[in-house]
C-alpha cells in the first residue's frame, strides 16, 4: 500500500494484539548490573524480592534469558476491553509545521485510567489475585498510576493503598477523585501514617514530597500488612516488559500499512516505564544491527537524571529501603520542584534504559516547562488531544525533529508515544494560559545535595 493512501489511524484487529510480551533484555549484548541487598552488598536473590513483591513478578523481574514471555489468558481478556490501541498519522501537526517528515503516535489514553500505565497494572494485580493476595500498596506521582492500578484493582476485587506525591495530590484533586471512585485508599505522601512518612515531615514539615518518599511510605506498609505486597508501575525490568505491548503492536501496525521502520522513535522519561514499552521492539533490532533508527528520551530540565545524573548504585526510594539499583541517578535524597510533569519527577531512570544509554542506544534530552506546554498546546489545536504534560516531553521533541526535516528536506519518519491525555491536568494549563508558569532548572549546587545521598559503593 503507498504511503499516500494510508489512513491516518492504523488500527490493529482484536485478534492482533501481542500474545506475548518482548523482553529486550534476551537480546542486550550486556545486562545491567544486578539489584544488590542493601544489607548485604551482594546480588538479590528470588527469596530477598519475594518479601515485598509478588512471586510471579519477581520471577519476570529475574529473567534476562526469555525473549517472549507469555500473557495469559485471563489478562488478555482484560487487554481486549482497551487494546489495542491506534496508531495515528499527525497529519494536521505535519501541515501546521509545513515538514517534509511523516509524523506518527501511539495513543493509550484510550482507556478510562487515560495513560499507558494500565497495561502493567491489570498484570501485576492479575499474579497477585491469582497467588492469593488480598491488598496491594503503591505511590503514584502524577496520579494516572494510581488511577489505573485502582481501576485493575477494582476489576480483580483486591484492595489498594495509593500515597500519592503531597504536590500532585493538591495540583490534581479530580485525579485524587478518580482513584478514591474505584474503591482505593488514597494518603498524600509523605504522611504520619508511616515511620519513615513521619522522618521526612520532621525533616521538612513543608516538603511537597516526591515518588521516592511515596515508594518509601508503600513499601513499609506492605511489609507490614498480611496478604499484601507492593506494586509499582515504573522503572523495573517487568514493568517494562509489559508495556512492551505498546512497541509491539506499533510494529505490527507500521508493517501491516506498508510503513518503514521509524527513523527516530521518542518517549518522554520519568523512571522508564512508556519509553522502554514503546522502544523495546525496536531497539532489539538495531542491537542486532538490524537498524538504524534513532531513540530519544525527553526528561524534565527540573529532574533531569539522565541528562545531568550520575550513573551510580542507589536506592529507589527517599527512605533508603529498596534493593540497590545500577542507573542514571540525581541520587535518592534530591528533591525536584514542584513542576507539572509529576510522573517524571523520578530521581532514578530504569536500570535497562539506563543500560541502553550508558552503552549509546539512546539519546536524551531535557526540556523546560513552558516550551514543553507550548509544543502540547500546539498539538491540541491541530490534533485535537489535550495531551499529558509528560506526553508532551515527546511532542516537543518531535515537533523539534519534524522542522530539522524541514530545514534540511529530509523526509524521516517520526514516532512519538502519546502516553495520556491531559484533562486532569487543566490546573497546569490554567497556569501555562495566565502566563504564571515559571521554569526551574536546579543548580550543580542542588543536584550535589542529592550526589551527596548516593551510597559508597
Amino acid at each position: 500500500m503507498a504511503k499516500n493512501k494510508i489512513p491516518a489511524r492504523l488500527h490493529l484487529d482484536e485478534d492482533e494484539i501481542p500474545k506475548a510480551w518482548y523482553n529486550v533484555r534476551a537480546d542486550m549484548k550486556e545486562k545491567h548490573e544486578p539489584f544488590l541487598h542493601p544489607g548485604t552488598g551482594k546480588p538479590c536473590t528470588a527469596r530477598d524480592l519475594e518479601g515485598v513483591f509478588c512471586p510471579s513478578l519477581v520471577k519476570q523481574e529475574l529473567d534476562q534469558d526469555t525473549r517472549l514471555i507469555p500473557i495469559p489468558d485471563g489478562l488478555l481478556e482484560f487487554y481486549r476491553s482497551m487494546r489495542p490501541s491506534p496508531l495515528i498519522r499527525a497529519r494536521f501537526l505535519e501541515e501546521y509545521l509545513g515538514t517534509p517528515a511523516e509524523i506518527y503516535y501511539k495513543f493509550e489514553g484510550n482507556n478510562t485510567s487515560g495513560s499507558h500505565k494500565l497495561n502493567s497494572a491489570a498484570a501485576q494485580v492479575y499474579y497477585a489475585k491469582q497467588e492469593g493476595l488480598t491488598s496491594l500498596t503503591t505511590e503514584t506521582g502524577a496520579g494516572q498510576w494510581g488511577t489505573a492500578l485502582a481501576m485493575a484493582c477494582a476489576f480483580y476485587g483486591v484492595k489498594l493503598t495509593v500515597y500519592m506525591v503531597k504536590i500532585s495530590s493538591e495540583q490534581k484533586p479530580y485525579r485524587k477523585a478518580v482513584i478514591e471512585t474505584y474503591g482505593a485508599n488514597l494518603i498524600p505522601s509523605p504522611s504520619d501514617t508511616t515511620e519513615i512518612g513521619k522522618k521526612i515531615l520532621a525533616a521538612d514539615p513543608n516538603t511537597g514530597g516526591s515518588l521516592g518518599c511515596a515508594i518509601s511510605e508503600a513499601i513499609e506498609t506492605a511489609v507490614k500488612t498480611d496478604k499484601c505486597r507492593y506494586v509499582l508501575g515504573s522503572v523495573l525490568d517487568h514493568v517494562i516488559l509489559h508495556q512492551s505491548i505498546i512497541g509491539q503492536e506499533c510494529k505490527a501496525a507500521f508493517q501491516k500499512y506498508g510503513v518503514a521502520t521509524p527513523d527516530i522513535i521518542i518517549g518522554c522519561a520519568g523512571g522508564g516505564s512508556n519509553l522502554g514499552g514503546l522502544i523495546s521492539p525496536f531497539i532489539g533490532d538495531k542491537i542486532k544491527g538490524n537498524s538504524a533508527t534513532r531513540f530519544i528520551a525527553v526528561e524534565p530540565a527540573s529532574c533531569p537524571s539522565m541528562t545531568r545524573g550520575r550513573f551510580a548504585y542507589d536506592f529507589g526510594d527517599t527512605g533508603r529501603t529498596t534493593p540497590l539499583l545500577k542507573m542514571y541517578t540525581l541520587g535518592s535524597g534530591f528533591m525536584p520542584s514542584a513542576n507539572h510533569a509529576g510522573g517524571l519527577r523520578y530521581h532514578g531512570m530504569s536500570p535497562i534504559i539506563s543500560k541502553l544509554y550508558r552503552d549509546g542506544y539512546i539519546e536524551a534530552r531535557a526540556e523546560e516547562q513552558t516550551a514543553v506546554f507550548d509544543a502540547a498546546v500546539k498539538f491540541a489545536k491541530v490534533e485535537g488531544i489535550l495531551p499529558a504534560p509528560e506526553s508532551a516531553h515527546a511532542i516537543k521533541a518531535a515537533i523539534d525533529e519534524a522542522v530539522e526535516c524541514k530545514r534540511t528536506d529530509e523526509k524521516k519518519t517520526i514516532l512519538f508515544g502519546l502516553t495520556g491525555t491531559g484533562y486532569f491536568d487543566l490546573s497546569a494549563y490554567i497556569s501555562y494560559n495566565n502566563k504564571t508558569m515559571t521554569d526551574y532548572i536546579p543548580s550543580d549546587a542542588e543536584l550535589q545535595k542529592g550526589f551527596d545521598s548516593l551510597p559508597n559503593i
